[in-house]
């Protein structure tokens, strides 16, 4: 598209909701569609056995709907209200089974989205105060006049709080400890989502915040790359010593987001340094595309593995896609794309990610040879020959772990499902029986032709036509796009550059040069070797695979659970005590003491008020009455009498009228006018304050 379409529906939440149509949204858009449609339809099949899938069904398509509108948004107050609404709608299908573990994997997912989303509108207060807007295109050339001036910081601080939010949900470290706990205990359709385009969510507003406010800024690119080489090295570590299946690629996804970010922090970097961006724009979205494929295939593949058996211990699953070749072609389409194999897309963009690192250090490098090096370990080129192996390192892991998930699941025999079958003294076809998709694959029972009981054979259907059309669908696109990368990537990249504020093309690249070609096999040799030594000889026990990762290292557990619960709590505990103990008291002491003082004369003061209202507004005593009037007869007594009847009767007068006031007194303290004239007596002392110190300033 070449020209954008914008959808402005003021009055929402105040600042309006903005939207904006152009090749990258189209993409994205495309991309979610393909998904949510593919699981969807994957989902009929492996949700069937659920009793509540119309819970799952409504909070899918919530789900679609806010990202979408993610997607679509073009200011940072829109992606904000629909990031939130789509962190509550994927939460429960993370705590969809309301199992022990889904809930404890639900609450973190919960803890860091609302964490996240909470330090992103703070983040999103700051650059209001600062810019006065939240549009993408009127914050690029506001941020860049901002970074040359004073309130540079306070940009910065703007900039890092919105990193925080959009981390959150991409899967960035430190923040990505969500990731291998929901994936495990989320349905697998939900999972595929999660992985594949939930997290492009965030990668979306790190673009926004650091190619539209710190794309010339080399300090903000080096954050964002060191960021990326960590995540993408941590997550493959992870992903190799996990012997869980979805775990493992809920691992990886966590890499490939670290792929991504470097690719934005090369392309901040080389933008800095003045030079074309262009291999790290388009190498960052096709990855993003490419990841968003991948993911949708394998965890599919996983989901067809999980509602037959159940399980996803790869000492359990070992050997279940033997003879299944739908499920073969899918899983190793997946498995050859993340590895990056030459004629399959992953190839390709990462081929683009290397490129953009290589043309840096030699940028670099020609700089230092003409005495202009750049200050910081950014620009020292010796740092950036590492940051390349690095890459190459933790491409090669990325083969290692997808070997090693496929040899677990086609090549390694099976030699358990038939023993438990006999420790049982159960039949095949009893045990299927509490497998979710036992009436589309009870023809995998077959009879044994030795003998007469019922065997399991590795029978090529595990899953039903409609599900395996779908997954064979996206499974295709991954060769067919490395196969024709100029006719396919390139085009994708041409018309998503734009939102990276990239206009243009860049230099054409020979895909499958020698020098290309080279990165991609010591990539791929790394991964053999890694194999070989790692998961064969270290993490393989008597046949059994071994989770050799330490169980105590695990971030949540080890920093965040005892920060946020026990240290958090400890020290605001401490300090309001203290406060309560030595300031508040004292204060309070001396608060009521003064208070004591003030309500004593205004107790004198509400006396005489009282007195004035009785003989005025709250007058109820008859006049008569007031001064002993006897108006039915006069007394028949002497003088002495008539004196003494007058004294008394004046006496009763006074302590009747006594009582009466009293009693007044009460009643027009707790009345509605009572208080009206006691406001209004301060509404005027208060004016008459106004007016004076007014005069004051006036002379």
């Amino acid at each position: 598209m070449k020209e954008a379409i914008s959808l402005n529906v003021p009055g929402v939440c105040g600042m309006g909701l903005h939207f904006e149509l152009d090749g990258f949204r189209l993409i994205y858009l495309a991309i979610a569609v393909l998904m949510w449609s593919v699981s969807g339809i994957f989902s009929l099949e492996y949700m069937a056995h659920y009793k509540k899938r119309s819970r799952y069904y409504l909070f899918f398509w919530a789900t679609f709907f806010a990202t979408a509108g993610v997607f679509l948004s073009a200011d940072f107050y829109t992606t904000f209200i629909f990031f939130e609404i789509m962190s509550f709608t994927s939460y429960v299908w993370v705590a969809f089974d309301e199992k022990k573990e889904s809930l404890r994997a639900a609450q973190t997912y919960l803890a860091v989205a609302i964490i996240g989303g909470m330090v992103m509108l703070m983040g999103m207060f700051l650059l209001y105060d600062l810019c006065g807007t939240l549009r993408f295109d009127e914050l690029e050339g506001m941020a860049g006049q901002i970074l040359k001036g004073r309130r540079r910081l306070q940009l910065y601080a703007a900039g890092g709080l919105l990193l925080f939010g959009f981390g959150a949900k991409a899967g960035c470290f430190p923040l990505h400890i969500w990731l291998p706990k929901a994936h495990p205990v989320a349905p697998a359709p939900a999972s595929a989502l999660l992985s594949g385009i939930l997290t492009k969510t965030g990668i979306f507003g790190i673009i926004a915040v650091s190619l539209m406010m710190f794309g010339t800024d080399g300090e903000w690119g080096m954050l964002i790359a060191g960021l990326g080489l960590i995540t993408m090295l941590l997550g493959a570590l992870l992903a190799l010593f996990s012997v869980n299946l979805k775990r493992t690629l809920a691992c990886s996804s966590v890499s490939q987001i670290g792929f991504i970010l470097t690719g934005i922090g090369m392309s901040c970097l080389l933008q800095a340094a003045g030079e074309d961006n262009g291999l790290a724009v388009r190498g960052t979205f096709l990855h993003m595309v490419n990841h968003s494929l991948f993911k949708l295939v394998l965890f599919l593949c996983a989901a067809a593995v999980y509602m037959n058996l159940h399980e996803l211990d790869l000492n359990k699953i070992r050997g279940f896609g033997r003879k299944k070749p739908v499920l073969m072609f899918c899983f190793s389409m997946g498995a050859l794309g993340i590895s990056g194999m030459p004629l399959w897309s992953g190839y390709i963009s990462k081929t683009l990610l290397h490129e953009s690192i290589v043309e840096y250090t030699q940028v670099l490098e020609g700089m230092k040879l003409a005495g202009e090096s750049m200050p910081g370990i950014g620009g020292n080129p010796v740092f950036w020959h590492g940051a390349e192996w690095l890459f190459l390192i933790s491409g090669g892991m990325t083969a290692a772990y997808m070997l090693k998930l496929w040899i677990a699941l086609f090549a390694e025999p099976d030699p358990d499902f038939q023993a438990e079958i006999d420790g049982e003294n159960r039949s095949a076809e009893s045990i299927l029986q509490t497998f979710s998709g036992y009436e589309a694959h009870k023809d995998c029972v077959k009879p044994d032709a030795h003998t007469s009981s019922m065997k399991w054979d590795f029978y090529p259907k595990c899953m039903r036509k409609t599900s395996a059309a779908a997954l064979i669908m996206a499974a295709v696109l991954l060769p067919l796009f490395g196969l024709f990368p100029h006719s396919f990537m390139d085009g994708m990249a041409d018309m998503a550059q734009g939102f990276f504020g990239k206009s243009g093309h860049a230099h054409l690249v020979s895909y499958f040069s020698a020098g290309n070609l080279k990165g991609g096999a010591i990539s791929l040799g790394i991964g053999i070797v890694l194999y070989g030594v790692v998961v064969r000889r270290w993490m393989r026990k008597d046949g059994q695979y071994v989770d050799r990762w330490p169980s105590w290292l695990d971030l949540e557990n080890l920093l965040y659970r005892p920060v946020l619960q026990v240290a958090l709590p400890g020290i605001c505990g401490a300090v309001c005590g203290f406060v309560d103990r030595y300031l508040v008291s004292s204060a309070v002491t001396v608060f009521l003491a003064a208070s004591a003082v003030v309500c004593r004369g205004m107790d004198q003061m509400a006396d005489g008020v009282i007195r004035a209202a009785r003989f005025s507004t709250h007058s109820q005593i008859p006049r008569a009455a007031a001064f002993g009037t006897n108006t039915e007869g006069r007394g028949t007594g002497g003088p002495g009498s008539c004196v003494r009847e007058r004294r008394a009767r004046f006496f009763s007068v006074l302590a009747r009228l006594r009582e009466q006031v009293q009693r007044n007194g009460r009643l027009v303290e707790e009345s509605f006018s009572f208080g009206l004239m006691l406001f209004a007596i301060g509404l005027c002392l208060t004016l008459g304050y106004l007016l004076l110190v007014f005069w004051l300033q006036l002379g």
